[in-house]
């Protein structure tokens, strides 16, 4: 697809397969759904683009779960492989937004494309679109969705569309049940529909055998749904009492009133993790932020860790944690006080015992609530190196894949695969200290 404006730019873009039927479908609901690396988010982003460089005064919007990875994603990609050239000759200028707008891109002809989190919706709650566009949408919620699309009313066009791009998740989520059930489009996206990674005549480009090489490598779930392409749940799941729409929660302010707690699994090929945990006045334990990397030192985690804590001046930002429950390493330990100024307190690895009070905890207790939730958005940054490998990069990626290893001749034994259970096993260490050492953890509720 090439197309020449009078605005004197020029687009050139080849959509294949579910990305050229992007462009035909008027469905108001559409997700774009497949393995990784079949340009999807590319395609959702050039139609919002083409659009709006055809539609004067029209209104668009691009969205994700929290505005830090709209940034660091979806917003990277528009800028240095969608809108470049129109941002190099002015056509498109980036708007820092205002009191009253949402920030974007604002076109010569008066289009404009809003960009927002759903963690700070209130500026696009208030406008009104023609064509939006949620980019990793497993990530929201129904509520979110569905929020976004009252939006879509603003009349320039003559059709409004609401689009979302993502790989496959659990078979029970919300949007393969709303595609199942007629209402919304599931376009299936394949490797097939992406010039960069496959030629024409089916075979790969130099690009597209190295991605496919780190596809081919996963295992398990994630393999099934980054590499095949399937809604998939993992089979041994241990904790399959994990509910998204039950235990991710959105952020919210920590009352001063909870008690903090941190849990450090240690780590350095493997990742280090470094959670922070808040208990309510019932003994809900909420996982509020984590650091989770490779490579990094303890050092440099405990610097990074005290700096989120602790101002310059020495003051607490937030209430002193009640413990430091750290895997058992000494050295990594004393590393830890020395740069924290906290003592530390070994966790309790009981493997059987903990795993059993993290499924009790997630159990949906009398009063509608389970006792166990993860704020989205916990996760401080990304690792780029785990990013890119397809593998998990946070404890919320890795407990829909955190099952038991399966012996030959197909046993099931008392524990779980060691792998990608860096966040699973610093979770149950802050469960293990609330529950497993005798002491009162919350009022009935019953």
């Amino acid at each position: 697809m090439t197309t020449t404006l009078d605005q004197d730019v020029t687009i050139r873009y080849e959509p294949r397969g579910a990305a050229r039927e992007l462009f035909r479908t008027r469905q108001s609901e559409v997700f774009l759904a497949g393995p990784a690396g079949t340009g999807k988010s590319l395609a959702c982003l050039f139609r919002l683009h083409l659009t709006a460089l055809h539609n004067p005064n029209a209104r668009f919007l691009i969205f994700r779960k929290t505005a830090v990875s709209l940034g660091s994603t979806t917003l990277v990609t528009w800028e240095k492989k969608v809108a470049v050239d129109a941002l190099a000759r002015g056509i498109v200028k980036w708007f820092g937004g205002s009191a009253r707008e949402a920030p974007g891109y604002r076109y010569s002809n008066g289009a404009k494309i809003d960009v927002a989190g759903m963690d700070k919706p209130e500026k696009i709650m208030s406008a009104e679109y023609d064509l939006v566009f949620g980019d990793e949408a497993t990530e929201l919620t129904l509520n979110d969705w569905e929020s976004v699309g009252t939006r879509l009313r603003n009349g320039i066009l003559s059709w409004q569309q609401q689009m979302g791009a993502c790989n496959p998740s659990a078979p029970t989520h919300w949007i393969k049940q709303r595609c199942d059930q007629g209402q919304a489009k599931m376009l299936v996206s394949r490797h097939a529909d992406n010039p960069a990674y496959v030629h024409a005549d089916g075979s790969y480009t130099e690009a597209g055998q190295a991605y496919m090489a780190k596809l081919d490598a996963l295992t398990g779930v994630r393999k099934s749904r980054l590499r095949d392409g399937t809604w998939a749940a993992a089979e041994g799941l241990i904790y399959g009492g994990f509910d998204e729409a039950v235990h991710l929660v959105d952020p919210f302010p920590v009352p001063e009133s909870w008690t903090r707690w941190i849990t450090v699994d240690f780590g350095f090929t493997n990742p280090m993790v470094m959670q922070w945990w808040a208990e309510d006045g019932d003994g809900r334990l909420f996982l509020y932020r984590e650091l989770y990397h490779t490579k990094r030192l303890m050092e440099d985690m405990a610097k990074q860790a005290r700096e989120l804590m602790i101002s310059p001046s020495g003051q607490w930002k937030e209430p002193r944690p009640r413990a430091v429950i750290c895997d058992h390493d000494a050295e990594d330990r004393a590393t830890l006080r020395k740069h924290l100024g906290l003592g530390t307190s070994p966790a309790d690895k009981k493997v059987s015992p903990g795993i059993q009070a993290v499924q009790s905890r997630l159990k949906v207790q009398p009063d509608g609530k389970p006792r166990l939730f993860i704020v989205r958005g916990a996760l401080v940054e990304r690792d780029p190196e785990l990013d890119s490998a397809k593998k998990p990069c946070s404890t919320e990626e890795e407990v829909t894949g955190y099952v038991w290893a399966v012996k030959p001749g197909g046993t099931v034994p008392e524990a779980p695969l060691k792998e990608n259970d860096h966040g699973m096993d610093a979770a149950r260490y802050m469960v293990a200290e609330r529950d497993l050492r005798g002491r009162p953890q919350f009022r009935s509720v019953g």
